[in-house]
């Protein structure tokens, strides 16, 4: 298969879901969506991070040895918030290695302090924060300051919702 011709073809979720299950657990076809998903324009970027979304959601191990590349993505600026919004959804249920967690609350915490950022992305940044807080108690304050400023300026149900549960979780 010729993925990235695959991938610029795919403008329906039959299409992608397609393309998700041909890369199914095969680590060198993921690694070429990850090449794709890093390197290449925005569309294919784009319709490259919902693939990998799905995949990872079979297939977590896969994730793995990408997963310094992926958050070094996220720290790119003008990042489209496709991209963003499905990076944070696959590390949302992902165990981070130690050397990570630093950059990914960084990030994290200036996705939740921009009032520009989308409600999806705000609240998978949510879990995401909640999840290194184990490691990290020192960290639920600040969290806990930027979701009750959430509520008071941004009080959309997917806000809400997910704020509720993470301040449930922190304590």
């Amino acid at each position: 298969m010729e993925l990235r011709k695959e991938i610029l073809a795919a403008s329906y979720k039959e299409q992608i879901l397609s393309v998700a299950g041909w890369i199914g657990s095969d680590p060198k076809r993921f690694a070429r969506l990850m090449q794709l998903f890093l390197e290449d324009e925005y569309r294919v970027v784009q319709r490259s991070a919902w693939i990998i979304s799905l995949v990872a959601e079979k297939h977590p191990e896969l994730m793995t040895p990408h997963l310094p590349e992926m958050v070094a993505r996220m720290e790119t600026g003008g990042l489209p918030s496709a991209v963003k919004r499905n990076v944070l959804r696959v590390l949302q249920d992902m165990t981070l290695p130690p050397d990570l967690h630093g950059p990914v609350m960084n990030a994290c915490f200036q996705y939740l302090e921009d009032p520009r950022e989308m409600i999806a992305i705000k609240a998978f940044a949510m879990t995401i924060l909640s999840n290194l807080a184990v490691a990290y108690p020192d960290i639920k304050n600040e969290i806990r300051i930027l979701l009750e400023d959430l509520l008071e300026h941004d009080p959309s149900p997917g806000i809400r919702s997910r704020a509720q549960k993470v301040m449930k979780s922190i304590g």
